[in-house]
């Protein structure tokens, strides 16, 4: 499985330098919008690099090599069923080499082989005048490359936020360099088209090229052998995954969510099984292990799995899934085992960055209400804008609190806010530590507030805070493209009861008696009161403290 990372690093770098061929190319093309002459000039700083020996050395294993995984990766798979944006990728992919090679029989292919001597007059002569069949190819082989190409990019960057915030800017340029390419192609074509009505003309650009009666049908005889070994190379992975198909071998069971249960391949994994048996299942990537939308978690059969491989590992470790959740383009087992989609089979690649631990589990966490106090009362003797100014000022300072002492903020209650402590580590002495220091940053935060408001409150703001710690049901909750991580059970119930009592008690805090003690604070001279909590047997005990106790 170490192999698979290198060979996909291996595959994007061949894939990056022959786009950066591609691109050199296509931009040469546009210069004949100018004059086959400007062409001509750009061909001497933009292509000729690519055909000295380095150049063509670089640019033949890069071919070479992502040709090579390409088919590789038709083999490995254990089924041909995949997403529209994979297939269509794969099906543009494998149409390139029959194009290209009438393109090569013409140009490099045909200078090694022929003896030929091609310049961009002879080329497109040969395209719109000698075989226009070949220009044809010409025009759908620029629109194959750079569709596959796009594709390839987008599977790859899909989701990540540079991407998404350069999107409309790169679906730009992904129109105009094909656009303006074909332009200045066609634009020579006809130039060259009104030259050939010069028979001199055209018997001096034919020689000069080394093209004689016979080139067309040598070119074709190139192609033919061409497509043929194209082909032939094609078919070998196709009889390959045939006859491994055949061999039989041991067939794990899977059972999924929905009830279903199927027997996998030999070393498929669990999104081709999924994929080879029509059930839905998200992979914006394509398989790629990149975007993460594909997670599972595994219910019952984790013990016999393989611990993840680097690339795996790499894409787990940045939603910073726990050790039940593994993603299904890479996981291969070899035992029976029982999956739960984490994400919805139409999850797009940003629905990949939710956190991978948090998606419905029972912890224990601490929770933290605020509440502004009086906003009733400020909202009727402000206009609403000065409200939402102020309620915009309240809420920025009690965030950077949060993310200060490693809170999260979970949810907008109005004039106040609920945030989770201890989603990262099972450690309750340091989140009900860190919500303590969170409570003190948010009131350092309201006196700031107050100090720059002068002026405009009749009275300083006040706010309440509840803190609870107990059991939780903590997961990514809402309307699929609005999900927020938060917290639902009696636990959240409780410390918004808490955070309301500070009303009562006329203090800034209400800490529950079993925060305290799971933080391992002791309070000796401060009073504990109870109350009765709707839904619970037993009475909550808690602390009421008109300011934060000390460190």
């Amino acid at each position: 499985m170490v192999a698979l990372g290198i060979r996909a690093d291996l595959r994007l770098a061949g894939a990056l330098v022959l786009l950066a061929f591609v691109i050199c190319h296509l931009v040469n093309h546009m210069l004949v919008l100018v004059s086959l002459d400007a062409a001509m000039a750009g061909h001497e700083v933009l292509m000729e690099p690519w055909e000295s020996a380095i150049g063509s050395g670089l640019l033949l294993t890069a071919g070479l090599t992502h040709y090579a995984n390409a088919l590789w990766a038709v083999y490995e798979r254990r089924t041909l069923r995949m997403g529209g944006a994979e297939m269509w990728q794969l099906a543009l992919g494998l149409t390139i080499p029959f194009l290209m090679v009438v393109h090569l029989s013409g140009t490099k292919l045909g200078e090694e082989v022929l003896g030929l001597d091609p310049s961009y007059p002879s080329v497109l002569l040969s395209q719109w005048v000698v075989s226009p069949w070949k220009g044809a190819i010409q025009g759908i082989l620029v629109l194959v490359v750079w569709g596959h190409a796009c594709s390839g990019l987008h599977l790859r960057y899909s989701g990540r936020d540079g991407y998404e915030r350069a999107k409309p800017w790169l679906l730009a340029l992904a129109v105009a360099v094909p656009t303006l390419s074909l332009a200045g192609w066609i634009s020579g074509g006809t130039s060259v088209i009104r030259s050939a009505a010069d028979p001199a003309w055209t018997a001096k650009v034919l020689a000069e090229a080394h093209m004689g009666p016979t080139t067309p049908y040598d070119t074709l005889r190139l192609i033919l052998m061409g497509v043929g070994l194209h082909l032939l190379l094609i078919i070998t992975p196709f009889t390959g995954r045939l006859l491994r198909r055949l061999g039989g071998g041991k067939r794990p069971q899977l059972t999924h969510s929905s009830g279903r249960v199927i027997r996998m391949m030999p070393g498929s994994t669990v999104l081709e099984a999924l994929q080879d048996h029509a059930i839905a299942h998200a992979s914006a990537c394509g398989g790629k292990g990149r975007c993460t939308t594909c997670r599972v978690r595994v219910r019952a059969g984790h013990e016999f799995l393989p611990v993840p491989e680097s690339l795996e590992a790499t894409a787990l470790g940045r939603i910073e899934a726990p050790p039940e959740v593994r993603l299904a383009c890479q996981l291969r087992p070899d035992h029976d085992l029982a999956i739960l989609p984490l994400l919805p089979s139409d999850a797009v690649a940003a629905d990949g960055r939710l956190h991978g631990g948090l998606d419905g589990r029972e912890r224990h966490v601490v929770v933290v209400f605020i509440d502004l106090r009086g906003s009733t009362t400020l909202g009727e003797a402000k206009m609403p804008y000065d409200m939402l100014f102020i309620l915009h000022r309240f809420f920025q300072q009690m965030t950077r609190a949060l993310a200060a002492t490693g809170g999260h903020y979970s949810n907008f209650t109005g004039d106040g806010l609920m945030a989770l402590y201890g989603l990262k580590g099972n450690d309750p002495a340091k989140a009900v530590a860190a919500a303590m220091e969170g409570a003190r940053e948010m009131v350092t935060g309201l006196d700031k507030l107050n100090a720059e408001l002068a002026m405009e409150l009749d009275l300083p703001l006040r706010m309440g805070i509840g803190i609870h710690y107990g059991q939780a049901i903590v997961g990514t909750m809402g309307p699929p493209g609005a999900q927020i991580v938060s917290a639902i059970g009696d636990t959240v119930n409780t410390a918004a009861r808490l955070e309301g009592l500070t009303k009562d008690h006329d203090c800034l805090l209400v800490l529950s008696a079993a925060a305290a003690q799971a933080g391992g604070l002791s309070f000796p001279d401060a009073p504990r009161h109870q109350v009765a909590v709707k839904g619970r047997v037993e009475a909550v005990e808690f602390y009421a403290f008109p300011e934060i106790p000390g460190r």
